[in-house]
């Protein structure tokens, strides 16, 4: 009697399990769609950036184009000729990272992750209050730099308006 109790429970447990298993869908956050950077409401601004990753990294220079749009959106692509290095990109509440040739991306819905410096640029350019890890100096008109505390992470540049 006892050893068809136990078979009654695993039986009960891996029915549950599959129900769990199918029942549960795991959804992928589809890619964002290519910014229409001629349609009405974005700005765009060209300049050049210095990137170090951590401080334990070496510095990357770069090519950097920030698009701004009146709504919130944004688009920031950081490249070395011929290769893109990272660029990020958050739409109507949606948000994408990609490093390398799409060798990493990183996707997700609401606010994006504080932990990316991409994500930082557009908030700490035009004077928004950024995370407690982060901090923006000036040291001109069009340059800045973005450095986090904690891991060591910077960039800094400048952009044509």
């Amino acid at each position: 009697m006892e050893a068809s109790g136990l078979a009654g429970r695993v039986l009960w447990f891996s029915g549950l399990w599959l129900l769990v298993v199918v029942g549960v869908s795991c959804r992928s956050v589809p890619s964002l769609p290519p910014a229409d950077l001629s349609a009405p409401g974005w700005r765009l601004q060209q300049g050049q950036a210095v990137w170090k990753p951590a401080v334990n990294k070496p510095e990357l220079a770069g090519e950097l184009l920030l698009a701004t749009h009146t709504n919130g959106d944004f688009l920031i692509q950081f490249t070395k000729t011929p290769m893109s290095l990272t660029a990020a990109h958050s739409v109507s509440g949606r948000w994408q990272i990609e490093f390398g040739s799409r060798d990493y991306v990183h996707r997700g819905h609401g606010q994006p992750p504080a932990r990316f410096v991409w994500f930082q640029l557009p908030r700490a350019l035009t004077g928004a209050s950024l995370g407690s890890e982060w901090r923006v100096g000036r040291a001109a008109t069009n340059t800045w730099k973005l450095e986090n505390a904690r891991t060591g992470e910077t960039l800094e540049g400048f952009l044509s308006p």
